[in-house]
């Protein structure tokens, strides 16, 4: 067992040690009434707990394909655990709420299975699923700040490696002649170099289009959506979404900064910033990686 494993086991033993600990403090559930036999109750809620977050990680790893791993970048982390927990309550819930009608329903009849027993379930252990994934926030945050300074350090490293081989010109260039033609619903279009292309964002009904001209930087809008303009530009892996609004060349990237949890992506010649949500964090460092891995190869 890797120190990864351990680290879960102990994360999800403590997290149920103190679900365990606040209910036996608050007594819900009619918990009062059952005087010594609330210990073994008790006991049987901590199981249920470790139970469901054994499930939940099955879930997670096998059929959600999502394995626990800390070299998928911060961002994965942070969606991974978010997951874990929309996941893990609800099914903590049920399995108490089982539990309350099955084994604690004989002196308190209000412990019978029902809509409105499952919800007041939910109620409570989202309320402890809240406060834990706070302290585990608080706990790891100067961890996830290490680990996005250090992602950030390697993306720049990379794009300044892919940046000095397109500018010895130990890159593939096929795409760098590409003249491409972007339209949209009504008769104008955009003919441009796709080496020339910074960025495209989306505004409204229209996209809007920033290129070089001529060494110029140079805005074009389009009547037309993201998604088409999207599917235009699929055969180059240098395009890709970073956020839901915008669509960036990494070949025009300049720096990719983090600051305060958030992610941007410098442009260069309009020294724009472009912001990196969460959901592309993980397809913007596969798409760097793999400029990179492409210029390695053909060097």
């Amino acid at each position: 067992m890797n120190k990864s494993h351990k680290e879960t086991i102990s994360i999800r033993f403590i997290s149920t040690a103190f679900m365990v600990l606040a209910i036996a403090i608050f007594k819900p559930f009619g918990l009062e009434v059952w005087q010594w036999q609330a210990y073994i109750h008790l006991l049987c809620i901590f199981a249920l707990g470790l139970i469901s977050c054994f499930i939940t990680e099955i879930i997670l790893r096998y059929i959600l394909r999502m394995p626990r791993s800390y070299d998928r970048g911060v961002s994965y982390i942070i969606g991974r655990n978010l997951r874990f927990q929309l996941i893990n309550t609800p099914l903590v819930a049920l399995l108490i709420c089982l539990y309350r009608h099955f084994a604690m329903s004989s002196l308190v009849e209000s412990n019978q299975l029902s809509p409105s027993n499952y919800l007041e379930t939910l109620a409570i252990i989202a309320f402890l699923s809240f406060a834990i994934g706070l302290y585990w926030r608080f706990k790891f945050r100067s961890r996830y700040l290490a680990a996005e300074l250090e992602e950030t350090r390697q993306l720049n490293e990379q794009l300044k490696k892919t940046q000095n081989a397109l500018v010895k010109g130990d890159a593939p260039q096929e795409a760098s002649d590409t003249q491409v033609l972007l339209s949209g619903t009504t008769n104008e279009s955009v003919s441009l170099n796709i080496t020339d292309l910074l960025y495209i964002e989306a505004v409204g009904n229209y996209v809007k289009v920033c290129h070089l001209r001529d060494g110029q930087v140079q805005t074009d809008m389009l009547r037309a959506t993201m998604k088409q303009t999207e599917e235009t530009l699929q055969d180059y892996p240098m395009i890709v979404r970073c956020h839901r609004a915008f669509l960036v060349n990494l070949r025009q990237v300049e720096q990719v900064i983090s600051h305060a949890g958030s992610t941007q992506l410098l442009i260069k010649h309009c020294h724009e910033s472009l912001p990196v949500s969460r959901s592309n964090m993980a397809q913007v460092r596969a798409a760097i990686l793999h400029e990179r891995t492409s210029i390695r190869e053909y060097e």
